[in-house]
């Protein structure tokens, strides 16, 4: 194999002078992002690095092969720029296989090379686009927030809507209905208050605050038909540690679920979605819409017993065509047994996998250090944690691809405190492969960057209403008043000032 590399011959694009490779590496470069090894998508941008760890700028070299293609790429001291054309052309050999990677440097008057890596291309594509929000990982004020669309297969990233043009406000929540671009709904606080959900280009105010509960409408999850979305209501706080590795704790003093009729514009909600017992929070619907999964925890004193606050993970029956709840609450995940608390489930839209998160306490993972991804094969009932994906930071907030091969999350593993969102493949058996960082042009973007990517969400489409159609709504629509009517054998709970949580 040495002798392969000793007698190697690269060529540089635009040169006319070959290099010839002499020296061996017997090790693989250290990169950043880390994108050795990999699996990805055919339908991904190029994924440009640079080599960590030294002074590369004698020169350096970048060889791709896959099947009889191959491309020379020239570092510009360490960065590697990969040609979008040639790169397309790569992926499309190397579909279902893999793409060697080669990284040569120059040491004095001699070219030596590294031993290779690969990526792995898959034969599932990935959703053209992802959404998600870029805010500075600030605790109590935010300046510059935005909602974000980026097209997956090149670098093009451009604003949904910015607070910018809102007097500065926040806005978050952003979810689409089935991954529909057309489908969408977000929150804005403070200026413009209320619920935004858009229906291709019609756009339609809420004002979600009802007599009967605690909040406005916060965490949203909709109903594959898109007659419903399952929101919570949370009256949440936030402290801060002064010497700990989780920094901050974000909590309810109350939080139920209750479920949006958008058709009737009422909530209905059932007594085991709605208790003064209990906190339900983080709910969604499976992919058929007949099964609604929530994460639930007895009340404790808060904040002195934050850390007894363990959520299992339940689910009750849901009839869409007449909007009513069942009467049985089962259990996926019980944290009395296991002493873990779960939030965010999502399933997979093939109805196989539930993909949650798992901390010691809480729900509000973000900050959480022993945050993981777990997986549940809903077919066998087999709970594992995703152990090829999961880092010692945060993984929290997550989102599945519509073929329910790829899953996109966010995680803190790059520095400890920003949030960025990373791709991990999940084969038919559930078993992630190496996550990758998402793409840039520059590979100094994420150490430049000064924000988080917050609530990466799949779209398979581009987003099509204009910032300037959600601006000319909320400063002249008053919004819509929805109603509380309690649901199926439901009574109608106390007003939400007479509540004692």
């Amino acid at each position: 194999m040495k002798l392969l590399y000793l007698f190697m011959v690269l060529i540089f694009a635009g040169c006319t002078k070959p290099v010839r490779v002499t020296g061996v590496i017997d090790d693989v470069p250290g990169i950043f992002p880390d994108y050795r090894d990999v699996t990805i998508p055919e339908n991904i941008a190029p994924l440009n690095f640079k080599l960590s760890g030294g002074d590369y700028s004698a020169g350096s070299v970048l060889f791709l092969e896959s099947g009889h293609r191959k491309t020379t790429v020239k570092g510009r001291k360490g960065s590697f720029d990969i040609p979008r054309t040639e790169w397309r052309d790569l992926l499309k050999e190397a579909k279902g296989g893999s793409l060697k990677v080669t990284v040569c440097v120059k040491n004095g008057n001699e070219w030596k090379s590294y031993r290779p890596f690969y990526w792995h291309v898959a034969n599932e594509p990935v959703d053209p686009y992802i959404a998600y929000r870029l805010i500075d990982p600030g605790y109590t004020l935010w300046n510059e927030m935005g909602i974000y669309q980026r097209q997956l297969d090149c670098y093009r990233q451009s604003a949904v809507i910015e607070n910018k043009m809102t007097g500065g406000n926040c806005m978050n929540c952003h979810s689409f209905c089935n991954r529909d671009p057309d489908r969408m709904l977000f929150h804005m606080r403070k200026t413009y208050p209320g619920t935004y959900i858009t229906d291709g280009e019609r756009i339609e105010k809420l004002n979600t605050k009802t007599g009967h509960t605690v909040s406005a409408l916060v965490y949203p999850s909709w109903h594959p038909s898109g007659k419903y979305v399952a929101f919570t209501v949370n009256d949440t706080k936030q402290a801060f540690h002064m010497n700990d590795p989780n920094r901050i704790e974000v909590f309810d003093l109350a939080s139920d679920v209750v479920v949006y009729d958008v058709e009737r514009k009422e909530l209905i909600t059932s007594q085991h979605l709605f208790s003064e017992q209990r906190y339900e929070t983080f709910a969604t619907f499976s992919p058929d819409g007949r099964t609604l999964y929530f994460c639930t925890a007895g009340i404790q004193e808060l904040p002195d017993g934050f850390e007894k606050v363990k959520y299992s993970l339940c689910s009750i029956p849901f009839d869409p065509g007449r909007g009513t709840f069942g009467e049985t609450v089962d259990t996926l995940h019980n944290a009395g047994v296991t002493g873990k608390s779960a939030s965010l489930p999502r399933v997979s839209p093939d109805g196989k996998f539930l993909l949650y998160t798992l901390s010691s306490y809480g729900n509000f993972f973000i900050w959480h250090n022993d945050a993981d991804l777990y997986l549940i094969n809903l077919e066998t009932n087999a709970c594992s944690p995703l152990h090829e994906a999961n880092s010692e930071y945060a993984e929290s907030y997550h989102s599945w691809s519509s073929n329910s091969r790829w899953i996109v999350f966010s995680s803190r593993r790059t520095d400890g405190l920003y949030t960025q969102p990373y791709f991990s493949y999940i084969d038919e058996n559930g078993k992630a492969r190496k996550p990758f960082l998402l793409p840039q042009k520059d590979t100094e973007h994420y150490r430049k960057c000064m924000k988080s990517y917050n609530i990466p969400e799949f779209v398979n489409g581009r987003i099509r209403v204009t910032s300037a159609a959600i601006v000319a709504v909320a400063k002249n629509s008053k919004g819509v008043d929805i109603k509380f009517s309690g649901g199926n054998r439901f009574p109608l709970p106390k007003p939400a000032d007479e509540i004692a949580h």
